[in-house]
């Protein structure tokens, strides 16, 4: 358990960023759902605004700290992926 005044402050500021964190970690991954349900309706039109959304959903994630930049490139990478391939058939 924190004993000093600088340790209590940490656990403070590390519960509060915790939750703001698990916020924005929750957004991304209802914007991907979101993204694979358009997929799954077979319309291109929504699935490329879904992806626009998607894609500018984790960029936000990755600047503020909650997902790493190589992971967010990768995952928006697969998503593009699975766009093409859908209007492609």
């Amino acid at each position: 358990m924190a004993n000093t005044p600088g340790a209590k402050k940490a656990v403070r500021k590390i519960a509060r960023r915790t939750e703001v964190n698990t916020a924005r970690r929750s957004r991304v991954r209802t914007f991907l759902r979101k993204f694979e349900e358009a997929l799954a309706s077979g319309d291109a039109t929504v699935a490329k605004d879904a992806f626009v959304k998607a894609q500018s959903e984790l960029m936000r994630a990755v600047t503020k700290g909650v997902v790493h930049k190589n992971t967010g490139s990768r995952k928006v990478s697969r998503l593009a992926a699975q766009l093409r391939k859908m209007s492609a058939a």
